[in-house]
């Protein structure tokens, strides 16, 4: 029912944006992993609505709970672990007249067309309420990669609307990117960009942007050509996330503008390994991680409830006028940033593992832990 992500780590989500709760079941977690309980409160806090004036209003305090897997000092048993959030703040009413009206570019007419219902409050599964659910996930995929390679990962917003900031020489801190309610690390364009999306709010309007994400610190040798390339999952993994409308590694369609002599990384030797000079190949070559950063970028569309009359037809096909009610994201970038680099992470840490299951028992040379 496309509910399971992972092939060595798997995570499986459940729960619906207005039902009693949603969470997680994690299976494939390796054992004797410390599982930092703060660490996963403070993923779910930078997601969780509320934060800031930038955001939908909806209070939820995303406490987790943990049913299953963890010992009583907080190392992973290897067995399944089990992710609870309860849903608190649930105003249902303000979905009333989305059973007789399909609200522009959301899945309610898709879901009808599928499965014959759908939930209306809140929009059930299609709503970005389930990703809370990943990034309790992503915590636990951050933290193994921490102990198994040294691996992080750091998103921010790039861009909202037309308003950009200048391209980044290197990798902003998570300080950085969090000075901010947009989470944009440049301060003068994060002032612009909050200005643009209060604009929005204001005139009962949305608007979109682009995220980066950089994952530093993987080996070389991540990736299973031809159909699991690494670049392959995390583009599927991305565009699994609601709102997603584009996905680029690398130099992405800029690249195209350049020719083949310009574009090649070139090889070299440095710190006793083979690097690469620049890193237009954003980290991955032939679906395989070359030790680089990967460097990726995801657009995302325009929150599509928004407050102005829009025209639309409901279930009996019959024309109609709905204004969307309930509280909403003007802009989903800012609070976006956290679950991408949460399903960046359970990519990267599937991958590693799988790796691991392959290669590892024969030793082979040259092969970073």
């Amino acid at each position: 029912m496309g509910n399971i992500h992972g092939h060595s780590f798997r995570i499986a989500t459940f729960g619906e944006s207005h039902g009693p709760a949603l969470g997680v079941v994690i299976d494939g977690c390796p054992p004797r992993v410390p599982f930092d309980l703060a660490f996963l409160r403070s993923e779910l806090a930078r997601r969780r609505p509320g934060q800031s004036k930038l955001t939908t209003q909806r209070q939820e305090g995303d406490a987790p709970e943990i049913l299953s897997g963890l010992s009583p000092d907080g190392l992973t048993l290897g067995s399944p672990i089990a992710i609870v959030i309860r849903n608190v703040d649930q105003r249902s009413s303000a979905y009333t007249e989305m059973k007789s009206a399909y609200r522009p570019s959301h899945a309610d007419f898709t879901y009808d067309a599928k499965y014959g219902i759908r939930a209306v409050e809140g929009g059930g599964r299609s709503s970005a309420r389930e990703t809370a659910a990943r990034v309790a996930a992503g915590a636990l995929a951050k933290t193994v990669l921490k102990h198994a390679c040294g691996a992080t990962i750091t998103a921010w917003v790039e861009s909202v609307a037309d308003i950009r900031m200048p391209a980044a020489t290197k990798t902003p801190s998570l300080k950085q990117v969090e000075a901010s309610p947009t989470r944009c690390p440049h301060p003068a364009t994060a002032q612009r960009i909050e200005a643009r999306i209060h604009a929005a709010r204001a005139d009962g309007d949305s608007v979109g942007g682009v995220i980066c994400c950089v994952i530093s610190g993987l080996p070389a040798g991540l990736g299973s050509p031809v159909f699991d390339r690494f670049e392959a999952e995390l583009a599927k993994a991305m565009l699994s996330l609601p709102a997603t409308k584009g996905f680029e590694l690398g130099s992405g369609f800029a690249g195209t503008l350049l020719k083949g002599s310009e574009h090649n990384d070139v090889f070299v030797k440095k710190g006793g390994r083979i690097r690469t000079l620049t890193n237009r190949s954003g980290g991955t070559q032939g679906g395989i991680t070359n030790g680089e950063d990967v460097v990726f970028r995801v657009a995302f569309k325009p929150t599509a409830t928004v407050l102005k009359p829009q025209q639309t037809v409901g279930p009996d096909g019959k024309a109609t006028s709905l204004s969307a009610r309930g509280r909403h994201d003007p802009c989903v970038l800012p609070r976006a940033v956290p679950i991408v680099e949460a399903m960046a992470a359970l990519v990267a840490v599937d991958h590693w593992i799988r790796d691991r299951g392959q290669n590892a028992p024969f030793g082979r040379c040259g092969r970073k832990a």
